[in-house]
């Protein structure tokens, strides 16, 4: 998308695929969606990667066949955006289908945050959110029950957390709830 001062949108969109890349907005079953519905962004063309070093699991699940290449071989990327194709061929961003978010400039599942604090022999169930504080930064919560006594404090979970996760993953804050909703 070129940036312009009159532009016809509230919103910047992604834009058009560039030259020998394909853009398709699919559904589950790699169906394209109507117009205007939402659906996966997947990216093919001659640009697209094999897939993901040393990690088979994951290289299946996001690198699929393309089904609308004569080469077998074609594969499309599934980048697990939400978006919308608009009348005029753009590409509007909506947001994830996962728990996947970015902050200062690092994509954070937050599902792995969550999976981990699990871990924790005090934690029972817990969630984990991003929220934004009162000077617009995105800062990481998590939120959990406690199976023991004395609940754990937030020193101690934290301490847990940076055995196991990168300093960007570790949340800002802890909150004890007797039970999560």
């Amino acid at each position: 998308w070129k940036c312009q001062r009159e532009s016809p949108y509230p919103f910047v969109p992604i834009g058009r695929p560039i030259a020998n890349t394909q853009i398709y907005v699919l559904d589950h079953a790699l169906k394209p969606v109507p117009l205007g519905v939402s659906g996966e962004l997947h990216i093919g063309g001659v640009g697209v990667a094999r897939g993901y070093l040393n990690r088979d699991e994951l290289t299946t699940e996001r690198f699929v066949q393309d089904p609308f290449s004569e080469n077998k071989c074609a594969r499309l990327y599934k980048t697990g955006d939400l978006v919308r194709l608009l009348a005029d061929g753009n590409i509007e961003y909506l947001g994830r289908m996962d728990s996947q978010v970015k902050i200062r400039g690092f994509r954070i599942e937050l599902g792995e945050i969550e999976a981990t604090l699990g871990l924790h022999e005090s934690i029972g169930l817990c969630a984990v959110i991003v929220r934004e504080d009162t000077s617009d930064e995105k800062v990481i919560v998590a939120y959990f029950e406690s199976k023991a006594d004395p609940i754990p404090d937030a020193n101690d979970l934290r301490a847990y957390l940076k055995k196991t996760l990168p300093d960007y993953m570790i949340p800002s804050q802890y909150v004890f709830l007797d039970a999560l909703p």
